[in-house]
């Protein structure tokens, strides 16, 4: 019997329309001033420590990489960089959640909300800081600080609260400032209004943490603040006050998983390796270091989360690379032994030489206080009479130690700053191998965006229309003259470090 084409249409079209499985939920996990150099650093110094050739956690996570230019400059800051991911726009550096015209974008995390979703914000640096500012909030300048903790908890934002979990440090900003531990220059008592006004459950207490037993109570929303500023570094991080970053993305993790399944629904989670930054500019190898194995331990305790979870994606990249670090100076020298020799960051020891300065003793003996319990704690064995002077005229204690520890091992940082080099990007679960290859970061929001089934423009054009709150993160004429001098003597400034090595 002979069967017309026609026919065989007719009956393709009757079959149902089989669509690719999509995620239910995702997560978005970024090791600020995370470089490639910082990953084999990381992986030589735990071969060196277990005596193996081993890999790091993420080393079977790597998809990709990451092209990380902002509008304004080839190298970012983490606020364009943030917002890119977020908003898959480039914008200028300092800028948060808006464009190049100051005007707002709507972010991944805020449609995941509009759409019913649950979101969380989990890092270990100030909530209000760049990189989580970035996902939820709005202003030209990064450092309105204030003005990012109003819209996190709902207070200022124009889709009034967009999250649902809040974890990491900066409890500064939503003190009045009458209280003496505030960073505010008004008297918003942000922390009560937050309780009162918002339904937030507002804590600091380690206590209050462990409360939430992993996850499998606590209400929403839920905001863990337990420092004034940034969290701890890793290698200084006391956990009788402070969790891990693995215990906080863990928990967030099934909290958000536990209300999303009562309402049917699912969750959007930002979690950032925020410190890595930080030893990058600070020239520290044991911070550097200890929070890069932190987040390794993270990843893997995420991954192994999405394994029983498997409507659940995971991609991670850094914002930037920071601190130009290179391995192996001078010619092959490279000792990841002398890292094993301190317990603590260069900024916890600096802490300490600052102490001996004011300790009322004879020279001789903080001198000897300085040898023993600074140096020596950090690691740093045969100082010379001109490395003592140098640490007592040195503008920081701590990158001075770290520059000298660095010294030792054969490790050169070559800025104070970020660099331009491309990022590894990492996924695990469903459809991440979509994104094999070289990607503008934009390019990671698209795609997270459009996994979710979410639509930016929406979300943007909803905002664009609040015409008070527009005009309200609009810089004034002074601000916008210190923004575009900025953005001149930078273009200056490398134009010049252009012209000296041409010629």
């Amino acid at each position: 019997m002979k069967v017309s084409t026609s026919s065989i249409l007719l009956a393709a079209m009757a079959l149902p329309m089989i669509h690719a499985a999509k995620p239910k939920n995702y997560v978005f996990f970024l090791p600020d001033g995370y470089g490639p150099a910082s990953e084999t650093f990381a992986r030589d110094y735990a071969n060196y420590v277990d005596d193996a050739t081993v890999k790091l956690a993420v080393d079977d996570l790597a998809i990709g990489l990451v092209r990380t230019k902002a509008s304004d400059t080839l190298v970012t800051d983490s606020a364009a960089a943030a917002t890119a991911y977020a908003c898959g726009i480039k914008t200028y550096n300092g800028a948060i959640g808006v464009d190049d015209n100051y005007l707002p974008c709507g972010t991944v995390l805020e449609a995941a909300k509009l759409n019913g979703y649950l979101t969380g914000l989990v890092v270990t640096s100030r909530i209000t800081h760049a990189s989580p500012a970035g996902f939820a909030t709005h202003v030209y300048d990064r450092d309105m600080e204030a003005e990012i903790a109003d819209q996190l908890v709902g207070y200022s934002h124009p889709l009034g609260r967009v999250v649902d979990v809040m974890m990491g440090g900066g409890k500064c900003f939503f003190l009045p400032q009458s209280d003496e531990d505030s960073c505010r220059e008004d008297d918003v008592d942000l922390w009560s209004i937050a309780e009162k006004t918002y339904d937030w459950t507002m804590t600091s207490s380690r206590e209050a943490f462990d409360n939430l037993r992993n996850g499998e109570s606590g209400d929403l929303p839920f905001a863990f603040i337990p420092t004034s500023s940034h969290m701890a570094y890793e290698a200084d991080r006391d956990p009788q006050r402070e969790p891990s970053l693995t215990e906080m993305a863990i928990t967030a993790l099934n909290l958000l998983d536990r209300k999303a399944k009562e309402q049917d629904t699912g969750f959007f989670l930002f979690l950032e390796a925020s410190r890595i930054d930080h030893a990058g500019h600070g020239h520290d190898p044991i911070a550097h270091l200890f929070d890069i194995l932190e987040y390794n331990r993270a990843m893997l305790a995420v991954k192994q989360w999405i394994d029983d979870h498997d409507d659940t994606a995971l991609l991670s990249a850094a914002d930037h690379e920071c601190g130009g670090l290179t391995l192996g100076v001078p010619d092959y020298a490279w000792y990841p032994s002398v890292l094993t020799r301190a317990e603590h960051t260069s900024e916890y020891y600096a802490a300490i030489y600052k102490d001996i300065v004011h300790f009322n003793s004879t020279e001789a003996q903080r001198e000897s206080l300085i040898v023993d319990r600074v140096f020596g704690d950090y690691g740093i064995y045969n100082v010379t009479p001109k490395e003592i002077a140098g640490l007592v005229i040195a503008s920081s204690a701590a990158i001075y130690l770290g520059d000298l520890l660095s010294a030792r091992a054969g490790i050169n940082w070559s800025t104070l700053g970020h660099t331009a080099v491309d990022i590894t990007l990492f996924g695990y679960g469903l459809n991440t191998a979509k994104m094999v290859g070289n990607h503008e970061n934009i390019e990671v929001g698209h795609f997270m965006t459009t996994e979710l089934g979410l639509k930016l423009k929406d979300v943007t054009e909803q905002m664009k229309s609040n015409e008070s709150f527009v005009t309200s993160i609009q810089p004034n004429v002074e601000a916008k003259k210190l923004l575009k001098r900025f953005q001149l003597e930078h273009e200056h400034d490398v134009m010049q470090a252009h012209h000296t090595r041409k010629h």
